[in-house]
Formats: structure tokens, C-alpha cells, sequence
């Protein structure tokens, strides 16, 4: 593996937990509203591509499709509201456990089958959902569990459609500039109560410019270089990222119940993602 594919990865890797540390930042400290954080975000996002692209020597033009742009719109809006009261922690979790499950159940969709193993890691990972979600004093809201679930879901969708991409810078760009203009329709009538503060500008700015549009295209340029299961495993750590830095940085703290959720869920999902030779069911 080149030095340039790790560089790809671990800024990538970076970026996805830091879409969630910025978003819990911004809205947490009420310096910008959310509908305000979506537009911001996606309208910097699209303005990088077209520029990159502008200066690139790939195709010129407007790539992706109208499908990507709309999964990529149902990620972005629940993945925002959604972190108006979940813990950039929890919402990592929920968020990249649904990701992971949406690439798994789409694999059996299309005539994959499960051996003995991956089914009991598909039971585990279930059962870590079951674990976070269950009623208690530290259990996030169903409601936003469900908005995060399903930007996990739309991303997964996304990524698997993206996941053929022959340009990723021109495909990327394409499909944010699709889903900007879907973006401000959409949250017309949810535009209550708008405030934007410069840092809660600056915050939805940088997710836009640097953890979207910037880490998702190298995200899409490393998956050129490493293998389907290599890459599962790797956004693996994107919670672990996430949790570390939310206590360093928004000083949370991680209980009891995120971290035993944590750890069956990614020690079912990475059963699941293995590649054993033995008997399937």
C-alpha cells in the first residue's frame, strides 16, 4: 500500500469522525442553527469540488446522478437534526452500525450468502443495537436514533453506489451540486428560528470544505487501492475516533452502556465481514 492511499485513509478516516465532533460542536453551543449547518455545509462542499475540479485534469462537467444527490441529502438532514441532543459518540455508533448493516443486508439482497460465523456476528451486532437502545437514563432519544439510522442507511446506499465511481472527484462534485439546490427547497419550511453565529459559520464551513467535501473524495480515491473487506474494517475505528476525541474535545463522557454497545457491535459486524471457508446457511 502506497504512502499516498494510508494519507487518503487516515484523513478520511479523520473527516467521518470529525463530520460528528464538528456538527455536535456547532449545534451543542447553539452558534448556528441546524438547518443553517446543512445549507452552509453543503453549499462550501459543492463550491470546493467545482474548484478542485476546475484545476483538475479530470472530466469537466457535472457528474453523479440525481439518486447519489438524494441519498446523499437523506444522510446529510437526519445526520444533522439528529445531533441536536445525541452525543457525537452515540451518533458515530448508531450512524456506522446502520452503514455497515445496510452494506450487509444489501449483499444478501443480491444472492451473498452468510456462513455460521457472519450470522452469529450479524445476531451480535444486533444485539449491541438492542443494548444501546434500550430504555434507560442513558439511552439517546428513540426519535433521534432513528434520524441518525437513517443517515447511516442513506449513506450506506450512497456508498455503495459510489463504490464504482471511475472519477471520484467528478462524481462527488456532481452529486453535490445536485443535492444543494434539493437542499434548500427541502428546508424552506423548516426554516425556523435561523441564527448563524461566525463560529457556528466557520464550524459548518470546515465540515463542508474539509470533512465532506475533501475527505469524501479521498475516501472514494483510497477505495481505488484496498480491498472491499479491507475498507469495512476499516471504518470500523470511525466510533472509536469519534468517542476519543468527543471526550477531548466536548467533554463527554462514555458510560458504561456505549461502551459495551460499542464493543459487541463492532466485534459482531467484524465477524460478519470476514471471509472464513466454511459452511454457509
Amino acid at each position: 500500500m502506497s504512502k499516498r492511499t494510508v494519507f487518503c485513509i487516515i484523513f478520511s478516516l479523520l473527516a467521518f469522525a470529525g463530520n460528528s465532533i464538528i456538527c455536535r460542536m456547532a449545534l451543542k453551543s447553539d452558534t448556528i442553527d441546524p438547518v443553517s449547518f446543512v445549507i452552509v455545509r453543503l453549499g462550501f462542499a459543492s463550491l470546493l469540488l467545482v474548484l478542485l475540479q476546475a484545476f483538475s485534469k479530470s472530466a469537466k462537467g457535472i457528474g453523479g446522478n440525481w439518486i447519489s444527490a438524494v441519498f446523499l441529502l437523506l444522510y446529510a438532514i437526519p445526520f444533522t437534526f439528529s445531533y441536536i441532543n445525541l452525543s457525537a459518540a452515540t451518533g458515530a455508533l448508531i450512524s456506522f452500525s446502520a452503514v455497515q448493516l445496510t452494506m450487509i443486508i444489501m449483499g444478501l439482497r443480491n444472492g451473498e450468502a452468510l456462513n455460521r460465523l457472519q450470522f452469529t456476528g450479524l445476531i451480535i451486532a444486533m444485539s449491541g443495537l438492542i443494548v444501546l437502545l434500550l430504555p434507560g437514563a442513558t439511552a439517546p432519544s428513540l426519535f433521534d436514533a432513528l434520524l441518525m439510522a437513517i443517515a447511516g442507511i442513506a449513506w450506506g446506499f450512497y456508498s455503495l453506489r459510489g463504490s464504482v465511481s471511475i472519477s471520484p472527484l467528478y462524481d462527488t462534485a456532481g452529486n453535490f451540486i445536485r443535492a444543494f439546490p434539493i437542499c434548500l427547497v427541502v428546508c424552506i419550511p423548516l426554516m425556523k428560528n435561523i441564527h448563524i453565529s461566525p463560529k457556528g459559520l466557520l464550524l459548518a464551513a470546515i465540515s463542508g470544505t474539509v470533512t465532506s467535501g475533501l475527505g469524501y473524495m479521498l475516501w472514494y480515491q483510497a477505495l481505488k487501492h484496498i480491498k472491499a473487506t479491507q475498507a469495512a474494517v476499516i471504518q470500523l475505528s470511525v466510533p472509536v475516533i469519534t468517542s476519543l476525541f468527543g471526550v477531548l474535545l466536548l467533554g463527554e463522557i462514555l458510560d458504561f452502556r456505549i461502551v459495551t454497545a460499542s464493543a459487541v457491535i463492532l466485534i459482531g459486524i467484524a465477524l460478519v465481514i470476514s471471509r472464513p471457508k466454511k459452511t454457509k446457511v
